[in-house]
């Protein structure tokens, strides 16, 4: 299984295309053919998955009630939004334009390694973000989750 980690700025091209960093497409046309799908997070990024990876969430993400309202809204985002790509030639994929919208990605992105999955966020807002995130950890409020179990 691949393991994405890291962070990488990159620039969308005019068409919208996005070339994947050199490090990962190996492990992407391994794992899936270079068969990729994009998705929308709740914190206006989009996730992208290995197609082999996102077809397990899927299968998860099916099974779930349609019954309950949460359920029914996150396969309503999930998988209402889920778009597939894969890497071209030149190792780029295509972000679709009402995906790049809804995460306000202009010219200047940023991929975030997720383990599984990466993270393509707006780079100003994932800088917003991760500064938030970071001073309120150091004010001697809550810990980030989990945290306190891990030894590093």
């Amino acid at each position: 299984m691949a393991l994405f980690r890291g962070i990488n700025s990159l620039s969308v091209d005019s068409k919208g295309r996005l070339a994947m960093p050199a490090k990962y497409r190996q492990q992407l046309l391994e794992l899936g053919s270079g068969h990729m799908v994009l998705t929308i997070d709740r914190d206006r990024c989009l996730l992208l998955y290995p197609l082999p990876v996102w077809e397990e969430i899927e299968c998860k993400l099916i099974q779930l009630s349609s019954t309950n309202p949460r359920a029914r809204a996150l396969k309503r985002l999930l998988l209402g939004h889920a778009e597939e790509c894969g890497l071209d030639a030149s190792g780029r994929i295509l972000l679709p334009a009402p995906l790049r919208e809804f995460a306000n990605l202009a010219k200047q992105v940023v991929l975030v390694g997720q383990g599984n999955k990466f993270e393509i966020w707006n780079e100003q807002a994932w800088n917003a973000w991760r500064d938030a995130l970071l001073a309120s950890t150091n004010d001697g409020g809550e810990p980030l989750p989990d945290l306190d179990t891990l030894a590093f």
